[in-house]
């Protein structure tokens, strides 16, 4: 039985989805291993280390879907590692040739690969996903380029929006999410092969070059250095994951926020018994914006960890290389969640224009206060502008009235502007600055990162 959501019945496919799950269940990266024994004896067979029928044999008879996964659990548990009990089972296999299954390896060499080769198929997945939610988000920029609304600040009105630059801004993080993918893949997606101590030096003067030709069977990239102890590549990918789910976390905060029912600008997609309470018949609760909240409070824990990790002893670590282990899956797992659900929840957003219209006029002009006083400035000077408009707005927070009526009857102001230019003023819609030229200027911005400087494909 599960006991974690992610493995759930109830809750797995909430905060998880089955395709990144599968990259980081237990056979497929028990298959990762072996694909990184089974590179490593074909290298050293290209370069007769080990004789090259044996590495014909170990390539052809290496079998992940024939292991013992009873035994293989027993013997992990008394070991505390996987490889060698892995090891063991594939020499087996092997027969004559499995004498040099794992030549020259060590534990964590075949660890941290399989774990690469695990990033890659997740951070492709993730671009994927990615991409898909920057094409939603870019419809939505472009169909409300010039919907008015109002813009908010410590909570409070401020000055007039568009929802097309709101959707715009939440592009603009994703846009260069998609540039750091792009730029971290060749970073991370490389390949560890160096021996007990990280020196190569079972193999004498061949041990890098065993140690190119195995990355280039598996289509990594060639460290320049042992990275047992320098973890800073995992650790960067989990931390943007951290940095993807931060920006998701505040797309679904402001949702939740225009979705409350005072605001209600904005609803999540309409699914028939979606977001119901059991005793309030009437409620509609955000449930997509609620878990990628809540999967990116835990990313951002584990990016922590990850950092933690990094601070490591000597040559070959004791603890904190384990706390990757539980960081890596978690983090990949959760983010597909909210990058599923933010798909979900942005690709049918349902957008109330009326209401939006409504909020903004809800002050009766006073949130365009400083478009009256820009406008007065040049007529009064601007600190006998901002005071006079500064009196009006009080007269409309104590007695009520809209700000036209108020400045209009002001002799100071009447004498100054006529009426049609105080109501042009004190309209929302004529105060939006160059919010829908930010949508266009993202909008143009915006296309598929160039991955072709990236060597791991």
């Amino acid at each position: 039985m599960a006991t974690t959501v992610l493995d759930s019945v109830l809750f797995r496919d909430a905060f998880g989805t089955p395709r990144m799950r599968a990259i980081f269940e237990d056979r497929a990266l028990i298959a990762r291993y072996v694909e990184a024994e089974v590179a490593l004896a074909r290298a050293e067979g290209r370069l007769g280390v080990i004789p090259a029928e044996a590495a014909r044999e170990i390539a052809a008879r290496c079998d992940p879907a024939a292991l013992d996964l009873d035994e293989l659990r027993r013997e992990t548990e008394i070991v505390g590692y996987p490889i060698l009990p892995l090891v063991h089972q594939l020499a087996r296999q092997c027969g004559e040739a499995g004498r040099y299954v794992h030549w020259g390896a060590t534990t964590q060499d075949i660890m941290d690969t399989g774990v690469v080769l695990q990033l890659r198929a997740a951070l492709d997945l993730v671009g994927e996903e990615l991409e898909e939610l920057r094409t939603i988000l870019a419809g939505l920029a472009r169909r409300h380029r010039d919907t008015p609304m109002a813009g908010r600040t410590h909570l409070q009105q401020a000055l007039p929006v568009t929802f097309g630059y709101k959707a715009a801004i939440w592009l603009s993080m994703l846009d260069r999410h998609a540039e750091r993918l792009t730029q971290l893949r060749p970073r991370v997606l490389v390949g560890e092969f160096a021996g007990a101590a990280g020196t190569l030096a079972s193999l004498g003067t061949r041990g890098l070059e065993v140690q190119a030709l195995m990355m280039e069977e598996l289509g990594l990239g060639v460290p320049t250095a042992t990275w047992h102890v320098a973890r800073d590549g995992l650790a960067e990918a989990v931390n943007f994951l951290g940095l993807l789910t931060g920006s998701l976390g505040k797309i679904a905060f402001d949702t939740m926020l225009m979705a409350s029912t005072e605001v209600a600008e904005v609803y999540e997609p309409f699914v028939k018994g979606r977001g119901a309470s059991s005793t309030m018949p009437q409620k509609r609760n955000p449930i997509s914006s609620e878990l990628i909240l809540a999967a990116s409070k835990a990313v951002r824990q584990h990016a922590g960890l990850m950092l933690d990790a990094m601070v490591q002893d000597f040559e070959r670590a004791t603890g904190p290389w384990h706390a990757e282990w539980i960081a890596i899956p978690e983090s990949f797992v959760l983010s597909a969640g909210a990058l599923h659900q933010a798909k979900f929840m942005l690709g049918g957003l349902i957008v109330d224009e009326r209401r939006m219209r409504g909020n903004l006029d809800m002050t009766s002009g006073l949130i365009v206060a400083e478009a009256v006083m820009m406008g007065l400035a040049p007529h009064l000077g601007r600190n006998e502008a901002h005071d006079v408009v500064y009196a009006a707005c009080r007269t409309v927070n104590e007695r009520g009235g809209r700000l036209a009526d108020v400045l209009c009857a002001m002799p100071e102001v009447a004498a100054r502007l006529d009426r049609a230019a105080v109501e042009r003023l004190t309209d929302p819609g004529n105060y939006l600055g160059m919010a829908p030229a930010m949508v266009d200027r993202v909008l143009a911005g915006r296309g598929r990162p160039d991955r072709a400087a990236d060597p791991t494909g």
